[in-house]
Formats: C-alpha cells, sequence, structure tokens
C-alpha cells in the first residue's frame, strides 16, 4: 500500500501535498477539527496544505503548525460566487495536485466536490448534514445535491453512526467510515486542584455557593442558546443564585443579548474555553441539530459533567448510563431546565459524573485516535487507486 508519509512540508515549492484540506467556515467546531487533524498529520510527517478564508482562527493555527495555506475566496453559504469560488478550487487543486483532497463541512464539500469530479481520492465530512439547517424545497435541494454528490466522494466520514443513518435515510448512496470525533487531551483535563474553584473575572463576585453553568459554542440557532434561555428562566425558580456563562459569538448575539435576565453572562470569543469549563458547577449545549459536538467532549475531558439534547452524536459521546442524567429532547426548555436543575442540586452525582465522562473521552474520544483513524481512510483510498 502507497505510504502518505512521503513529502514533508519543508520541500521546495511545488512538490505534492498529501493532503489538501478544504475548509469553510474558518471557526469554531469545525476550525477546531481539521486544526487538529493538521497538528498530528505534521506531526506524523505529512506534507499538508489548507484551502480557506481569511479571517477566523483556522489559516493562522495552522500555518504556525507547518499547513501551506492557500487563500481560497469563499462565503459560508452557496450563492451567486459560487462559479467562482469552484474555479479558484481547481486551479488550486489542478497546480498542488494533491494526493487526497479532504472537504469539510457542506459549503466546502459542494465546491470541492464539484471542482475536483472525482480525478483524485476524496473526502467530505459534513460535520452535520446540511438539510439539517433549513426546511421545505431548500432542505429538499439539499438532499438531492448530497445524494448526487456522493458519485464524486471516495468516502464519506461522519462523526457519529447516527449522523451516518441521517445520511442514509436521505438517500445518500455512500462509501461510509465512522470516525468519532476527538479532542486534546492534554490539552483539556481537569484543574490541577478539583478542590477549589477557580473562577474567571467576568464570574469572580459570584459567592462559593452559586452554581454556574457554561455553554461554549458559537452564538447561532444551531447551537440552541435561544432554547438555553427559555429554560433559564425556570432553573432561576429552583436556583435563584444561579448563573450562565454563554461563551462565544455569533449571529445570533445580539438578539440573546436582548431577553437575558441578569443572571446570564456573555464572555465572547475565547482563545482557550478550559478555564470556563474547570469552573463550570455544569456545562450545557441545547443543540437543535449536530454530528457529535466538541464542546460536551471537551468539558467531560476536564472532568465536568454535561447535559446535551438527543441529536446526531450526542448518545455516542456520552459514557455508557449517562442518558438517563444527561440527555434532554431536544427543542423541549422545560425538559432541559429539569435536567439542568436536578444536576445542579446534587453535587455527589456531579462528581460521579464528571469522573467518569473523564475516563470515557481519555479511552474513547483522543484526537490521536481520531487522527489515526482520519490516516487510515486515506491509506485505503491511495491505495486503491494507481
Amino acid at each position: 500500500m502507497t505510504d502518505l508519509r512521503v513529502l514533508p512540508h519543508s520541500l521546495p515549492h511545488g512538490r505534492r501535498p498529501a493532503v489538501l484540506h478544504v475548509v469553510q467556515p474558518v471557526d469554531g467546531g469545525v476550525a477546531q477539527v481539521v486544526t487538529d487533524l493538521v497538528t498530528n498529520q505534521v506531526r506524523d510527517g505529512l506534507s499538508v496544505a489548507v484551502a480557506c478564508p481569511d479571517g477566523g482562527v483556522l489559516g493562522q493555527a495552522v500555518r504556525g503548525l507547518g499547513a501551506d495555506v492557500h487563500r481560497w475566496r469563499a462565503g459560508r453559504v452557496p450563492g451567486p460566487l459560487l462559479l467562482d469560488e469552484i474555479r479558484q478550487l481547481a486551479r488550486l487543486v489542478g497546480r498542488l495536485r494533491p494526493r487526497v483532497v479532504h472537504a469539510h463541512s457542506a459549503k466546502a464539500g459542494l465546491a470541492a466536490r464539484l471542482a475536483v469530479r472525482g480525478r483524485i481520492p476524496t473526502v467530505f465530512q459534513p460535520h452535520a448534514w446540511s438539510f439539517e439547517a433549513v426546511g421545505g424545497a431548500t432542505a429538499r435541494l439539499a438532499q438531492r445535491w448530497e445524494r448526487y454528490g456522493a458519485r464524486w466522494t471516495d468516502r464519506v466520514v461522519c462523526v457519529s453512526e447516527a449522523e451516518r443513518r441521517t445520511g442514509e435515510t436521505a438517500g445518500v448512496d455512500a462509501h461510509w467510515s465512522v470516525i468519532p470525533n476527538g479532542v486534546d487531551t492534554e490539552r483539556f483535563r481537569p484543574a490541577p486542584d478539583v478542590r477549589q474553584r477557580s473562577l474567571p473575572p467576568l464570574v469572580a463576585d459570584l459567592s462559593e455557593s452559586a452554581p454556574l453553568v457554561v455553554c461554549v459554542g458559537r452564538l447561532c440557532r444551531q447551537k440552541g442558546q435561544d432554547l438555553l434561555l427559555v429554560a433559564w428562566e425556570q432553573v432561576l425558580r429552583r436556583l435563584p443564585n444561579a448563573c450562565l456563562v454563554l461563551v462565544g459569538e455569533g449571529p445570533d448575539e445580539e438578539s440573546l443579548h436582548s431577553f437575558a435576565s441578569a443572571s446570564v453572562r456573555f464572555a465572547g470569543a475565547v482563545q482557550d474555553p478550559t478555564p470556563w469549563y474547570r469552573a463550570a458547577d455544569l456545562v450545557v449545549l441545547p443543540s437543535r441539530w449536530e454530528g457529535m459536538a466538541l464542546a460536551p467532549l471537551e468539558a467531560m475531558a476536564c472532568g465536568r459533567p454535561v447535559v446535551v439534547t438527543d441529536v446526531d452524536g450526542a448518545r455516542e459521546s456520552l459514557p455508557p448510563g449517562h442518558a438517563l442524567f444527561c440527555l434532554a429532547p431536544p427543542r423541549d426548555p422545560y425538559a432541559l431546565a429539569t435536567a439542568m436543575g436536578d444536576l445542579l442540586l446534587n453535587a455527589p452525582l456531579r462528581s460521579t459524573l464528571g469522573r467518569r465522562g473523564h475516563h470515557h473521552v481519555l479511552s474513547a474520544h483522543d484526537v490521536r485516535h481520531t487522527a489515526e483513524a482520519v490516516a487510515e481512510v486515506y491509506r485505503e483510498l491511495v491505495g486503491g487507486r494507481p
């Protein structure tokens, strides 16, 4: 089988990269997944290139790791400039001649597959299906594209069995690999002294007895912070001194500010959410849809209990037995409030869940295992073609 470790990134300009990652968006969970993959791929001696738009954190991060970064002028959603975006990628692929193209998220998957059209081994990783984010005719159109685009996809990598089943139910006939998301367990780990809570400056005024709930995620409809704020009013009836912190930024920030109570604080975007995870009594993510969210894995790696909604990947990300306490139906603020309140009032259970969650992530969701599984997909594809 062909060895992918062929060209270190330091070789002269013009040599073929082993893998070209095509990415849009350049922040949030997708950017973190790609950054983690590039970290491990460069460490393993792969020559890596990344095509992505300017802005966000991705370009600078992977450039610092040693990947070649190529500007791809592309918007977050398909629009009138789509044809130009496809042409940009076609020219870039023709110039670089990568051994594998790995497209991340719906927009990159659309443009990359139309640019390559199966001429190079192509991996598509949806990071949650596009047709879940929309409705009506738009959703039907997205499903039709995914069914059609599968002919130019050597492998669809899903981060959960649930995400794969969602694709199959939509009629996507593909060669599948299910590789669960992983997190950097050296970066995300419990505080050195778990007996003493260290509060970030934003909440330094909280009393030691005040429960702190943290939600880390882009402030947008997908992540469901609007539902969380509705549920939070019910939590306050049981725990009037509780505090909720939303960590992140996004298009819904202004509207969320407009109806958040005084007990809700906004931390904005942070470079490292680890201090927030460690400070939290409970981490919550009330998503409307996912493939497998990173924030709950990061929180559990830090030894914190979580409450998540029962969307794709949620059950698979939890340790056995945790669904009873940590899972709420999606789009149900009352059930979400009940799950949060019950855990906030049960400190021994939170401690047990946090400890078991930490061990679960170490064994099942270490990003190094994820990166090796992705590399094995590359080897299979390259080895199966002349």
